[in-house]
């Protein structure tokens, strides 16, 4: 078995290409690199170096070394992510969601589920999903994309759709719904971080403005003492997430402005999660009514 300073060793010298960097960046001291480079030679029974008076280079055999011990190393640090975080998700189910509508509902809801879940609050980027899933940071992540591998499975829980908030006044607010192009030059208070709902208003209504706000408590303070218009779902609406005294709220009836949602995790995970995803739709669709 070579030892993980020696490969560490060998890659840090492919990479700065003297002994002096690399025992400067390893922080030890020059003779130490020299013996632990003779080592592994000994070790593996081949030639990683050609030596010469005043320098010291790699054989095509230590480039190929240098590389094998890289990945080596990165598999290392995997097996030992994983494993530490699969003992974690044995007594924590954390999850985590792409959109902040799915937070919201889990969070009201945690007492219905009979398990122990940690939410992140952070939203994930819908890209990390399966990355995120294979190394077990999380249990499962709720996402608007249906993922099927041969690892990775998905199962509907339910829509979201985008409602308007207009001042009460407003002409538009005398409707009963509208489009997205019916609110093309309007300005808009959002909180920045609504995952994949960004792009979607942003790419719908033509010359809009959108105020962004990073705090929820700025941007409910804007819907209480400003006419601007605002966004909510069917998912925040009923929760009072924000306040509607003086708005009206309308359903956009494109089809854009509704999202489907879906529990992924992984398929060897199917019989914790599985139970979850069965009580978090039902909670979904009892919201609905």
């Amino acid at each position: 078995m070579i030892d993980n300073y020696l490969l560490e060793e060998l890659i840090t010298f492919a990479k700065y290409k003297t002994l002096a960097k690399t025992a400067a960046e390893l922080n030890i001291t020059q003779p130490t690199v020299t013996r632990g480079m003779q080592k592994l030679e000994d070790e593996l029974g081949v030639q990683l170096f050609d030596r010469h008076p005043n320098r010291i280079t790699l054989t095509k055999t230590g480039k190929l070394a240098a590389e094998k011990a890289t990945a080596l190393l990165q598999a290392n640090q995997q097996f030992i992510t994983e494993i530490k975080n699969y003992a974690q998700n044995q007594q924590v189910l954390k999850i985590a969601s792409v959109a902040p509508g799915p937070q919201i509902v889990l969070e009201q809801n945690l007492q219905k589920f009979n398990a122990n879940i940690d939410i992140d609050e952070a939203l994930l980027d819908q890209n990390n999903v399966e990355k995120n899933l294979l190394n077990r940071k999380y249990s499962a992540i709720i996402t608007n994309h249906e993922i099927q591998t041969t690892q990775i499975e998905s199962r509907f829980i339910g829509e979201e759709n985008l409602y308007v908030n207009l001042d009460q006044f407003m002409y538009l607010a005398n409707q009963r719904q509208v489009t997205f192009k019916e609110l093309a030059g309007l300005s808009f208070v959002v909180l920045n971080d609504i995952g994949p709902w960004k792009t979607i208003i942003q790419e719908n209504i033509p010359d809009a403005k959108f105020l962004y706000q990073t705090e929820y408590d700025a941007l409910s303070e804007l819907t209480k003492y400003t006419s601007f218009s605002f966004f909510t779902t069917n998912v925040t609406q009923p929760n009072n997430t924000y306040d509607t005294t003086d708005t009206v709220a309308l359903p956009i009836t494109d089809r854009s402005a509704t999202m489907t949602f879906y529990v992924t995790y992984l398929k060897s995970q199917r019989k914790t999660i599985a139970p979850l995803a069965k009580r978090l739709t039902r909670i979904w669709s009892e919201g609905k009514k």
